[in-house]
């Protein structure tokens, strides 16, 4: 394998967690003011029509995007379906509940108005209104609540106690920062940003996991003599040159989709980018130092305990 860092090095990644962990805690705490009052909910979750509808020559997204934005429609998402040569689009437009009706009524009449020379056939219209939007919501929450919840609890089985908030803390972190960083920028979180989401959360752990396991192999084959501390900085750094070879390939694949994969993209690969920076980061400062915590204050309660035994 290349080896961008030569082996041997000895950064000490745990020396400057502390000014790190309060860069990740002020980012943290922006990313949930963006969630809690920023949020731009798709029609998926918010509530609104998707009209699926098959023009009779090739269109271009872009056309009908700036279309429907004069029309003064909001919230709209514009995505083709199936094959390009079958021109069939699927439209998806916000509305409030008395409105679902009238919304899907006008907006038949602005394709046709707009694509005279191009017919425009409507093959379906869903209605979502805002109590299925809310509820579907609060079922993409669950889904990764019970992900996180169910890869904690293998990383206390397959390694120790004191590894499994450090991945319940470092995912929690990777996802409220991502969330966060689309509400402040205006990002639309639709269901494709929940499957970004979902791909973090995997892409995440196993970063962790690679991370864990070396600082494992130092604990019981290294020298006995270091403390986790130290086990932790000598794992990080032997497994530096990999984790940046790696995340820079898949940034580098999500990266170019955002800027060449097209409009409908755009929101899922904005969200894998910063997923993947955050979540290279935050296996070593994030999950490595919740670690360290949870081994400090099980130390403490030790002593605590044989004190009072003493006493």
């Amino acid at each position: 394998m290349i080896e961008l860092i030569k082996h041997g090095t000895t950064f000490d990644f745990m020396g400057k967690r502390k000014y790190v962990l309060t860069f990740s805690l002020i980012i943290t705490l922006l990313s949930l003011y963006g969630i809690f009052y920023k949020m731009n909910y798709g029609v998926d979750f918010r509530g609104g029509a998707e009209i699926q509808t098959k023009f009779s020559k090739e269109i271009h997204l872009d056309t009908l995007r700036e279309s429907l934005e004069r029309g003064g429609f909001k919230g709209t998402s514009v995505q083709t379906i199936g094959e390009a040569s079958d021109n069939e689009v699927l439209i998806k437009v916000q509305a409030t509940e008395g409105q679902l009706n009238k919304i899907t009524d006008d907006l038949t009449k602005a394709l046709h108005t707009s694509f005279a020379d191009n017919s425009a056939e409507i093959r379906k219209v869903d209605i979502v209104g805002p109590k299925a939007g809310s509820e579907l919501r609060l079922s993409a929450v669950k889904a990764m609540f019970w992900a996180i919840l169910s890869i904690m609890v293998y990383m206390a089985i397959r390694f120790d106690f004191r590894y499994a908030p450090g991945v319940m803390t470092s995912l929690l972190h990777d996802i409220i920062i991502v969330a966060g960083i689309l509400a402040l920028t205006g990002s639309e979180f639709s269901l494709h940003t929940v499957a970004a989401l979902l791909s973090i959360i995997g892409y995440s752990v196993n970063d962790t996991v690679i991370v864990y396991d070396r600082i494992r192999e130092h604990e019981v084959h290294g020298d006995q003599t270091k403390s986790l501390r130290q086990h932790i900085n000598d794992a990080v750094n032997d497994t530096l040159s990999r984790t940046i070879l790696t995340s820079f390939a898949t940034l580098l694949v999500a990266a170019s989709m955002y800027f060449f994969g097209g409009a409908a993209l755009k929101d899922f690969f904005l969200a894998m980018s910063i997923g993947i920076i955050f979540g290279t980061y935050s296996s070593v400062y994030v999950a490595a130092s919740t670690t360290l915590f949870v081994d400090d204050l099980m130390k403490n309660s030790k002593k605590s305990n044989a004190s009072q035994v003493t006493a």
